[in-house]
């Protein structure tokens, strides 16, 4: 998508009503919904640059877009949990932002998910209350309007052109007692099911392709891109505008109403934090002036720890139409748990850690935990913008989630051995069959796990924003992003994601009226 309405102005100061930085999943939908209004004058800020490059749109290629110029190519400190291994941390760096390279797959989450949020601090973002966002991001044809949503940007729908080995795992996964459902972003999300896809007539639906590419002549719309934000600016304890850098020029924009970060887990506690609104202790070791001391800022990381079994297979498995994963399972690893906490993602590709060696024809059965109790942090190496940050997610720290990756371990093994595999399966191949459980099992899963890309909490509600997303202590300044979620959601982030920049943009409106 080109760029909309781009501008590139002097070093003289601009104005717009509203400054959104990061072009991202919640970014998109906050800069389409907030130009809505007449007259209002958005300015969306993205580091990255248009979605020209042909593999974002083709959905099978996600995989190839980690280490392009798409990719902010972050990484990991090394994970003490995970063999002592870091791990690269892929993030969009493109209009659309993780939306335009990741799987895919568009999954809501639990409405107990959404209750547990309240109880941790985030008043009116129970169930009840974020369900009506949902539906208005959506167009969901056939499904039940209670649940479901038509008439919205996102056009989502299960997979088309089903793969055959799809199928099998989907059988297989039936036939060891896991129930089906319909619909997972429905009234009963448990079970296994052919998810939903932000694929819509064979190409990738980005958060840009849907929000953005309809508008992109709205009046009072600017987008930029290649601008790098490099700090708020504050007057006192308010918000005024942006500092960024273009062609390596720096630049500054004011915003008369309000800043919103979209930056992501990563991007925009870094930001804050570069701004002087973080932990105190760190900042001043850093050598960054202290403006809001704020200990929540960068603290909370944590992601799904996602790990698998990968299968050589018995007969060629031929490309599929979609985006390697069509079908998923979500599951509670014990009757006594509150919510599901264990997912299962069927993969027509071997899917694992680079450091293990697969076959060149494969599947692979991931597994993860979707309710992790374990906790990291972002932080900054030093006080330059452009330097990366220190990414520590804290992989499987805690033993809880050890013990649960063992039972998707075993579990995954199940399905694997299923009849319904059989014409598909030539041998397990990771781990192979001689690991089996203790020490072998643990051993497996730490040098398995990595990243299910899925980063959240770093600016959570409750502890950097209130309830309406603004910042502690600072007057127009908003965060929307996965970074607010106090507690990641039990399915793949980008639905929660969208549904947090609708309910942003609503209370941006409310607050402006």
């Amino acid at each position: 998508m080109a760029t909309a309405n781009a501008t590139r102005r002097g070093p003289e100061a601009s104005e717009y009503d509203y400054v959104i930085v990061g072009a991202g999943t919640a970014g998109c939908v906050l800069a389409a919904r907030l130009s809505e209004r007449d007259g209002a004058r958005v300015l969306l800020l993205e580091a990255g640059g248009p979605a020209t490059l042909v593999l974002l749109k083709v959905p099978q290629a996600w995989p190839a877009l980690m280490g392009t110029e798409v990719d902010w190519c972050y990484a990991t400190v090394p994970q003490t949990g995970t063999a002592h291994r870091d791990h690269v941390m892929p993030a969009g760096k493109v209009l659309g932002g993780s939306s335009a390279i990741n799987a895919m797959a568009h999954i809501r989450g639990h409405r107990a998910n959404f209750d547990r949020w309240a109880r941790e601090g985030a008043t009116g973002w129970e169930y009840d209350s974020v369900l009506p966002y949902f539906k208005r991001s959506e167009h969901a044809e056939g499904r039940d309007p209670a649940y479901r949503g038509v008439g919205g940007p996102l056009r989502v729908t299960p997979a088309r052109n089903r793969h055959p080995l799809s199928q099998a795992l989907f059988d297989a996964a039936l036939e060891v007692g896991i129930p089906a459902t319909e619909d997972s972003n429905g009234k009963q999300p448990e079970g296994v099911c052919w998810h939903e896809l932000n694929i819509v007539d064979g190409a990738r639906q980005s958060a840009a392709a849907a929000y953005l590419e309809p508008i992109r002549r709205r009046p009072g719309l600017t987008i930029e891109t290649g601008a790098l934000a490099l700090r708020v600016l504050l007057d006192g304890d308010r918000c005024v505008g942006v500092e960024y850098a273009v062609d390596g020029r720096t630049r500054r924009v004011r915003a008369t109403e309000e800043v919103v970060l979209s930056a992501g887990a990563v991007g925009s506690p870094k930001l804050l934090m570069l701004s002087g609104l973080g932990p105190e202790r760190h900042l001043r070791e850093l050598g960054i002036g202290v403006v809001e001391d704020l200990p929540g800022v960068g603290a909370n990381l944590h992601d799904h720890p996602l790990a698998g079994i990968t299968y050589e297979a018995r007969r060629p498995v031929e490309p599929g139409a979609n985006q390697h994963g069509e079908v998923s399972a979500l599951q509670r690893t014990g009757p006594d748990v509150d919510e599901p906490d264990l997912q299962f993602v069927f993969i027509d590709v071997p899917f694992h850690p680079p450091s293990l060696e697969g076959p060149a024809n494969g599947y692979t059965i991931g597994f993860a935990v979707m309710t992790p109790v374990s906790r990291g942090t972002v932080r900054l190496a030093g006080p330059d913008p452009t330097q990366a940050p220190r990414i520590d997610p804290n992989y499987l720290a805690e033993q809880e989630d050890v013990r649960r990756m063992l039972i998707g371990f075993q579990r995954a093994r199940e399905i694997g051995a299923a009849s319904a595999l059989a014409e598909w399966r030539a041998r397990q191949v990771l781990p192979g069959l001689e690991v089996v459980d203790g020490a072998a099992a643990r051993d497996y899963v730490a040098r398995c796990t990595g990243t299910y890309f899925h980063l959240v909490g770093t600016c959570a509600i409750g502890q950097v924003v209130d309830p309406q997303l603004r910042v502690r202590g600072i007057g127009g300044l908003r965060v929307a992003d996965a970074s607010v979620m106090p507690s990641i959601v039990s399915a793949n982030t980008n639905a929660t994601t969208v549904m947090i920049g609708e309910r942003a943009a609503a209370l941006i409106a409310d607050g402006a009226q």
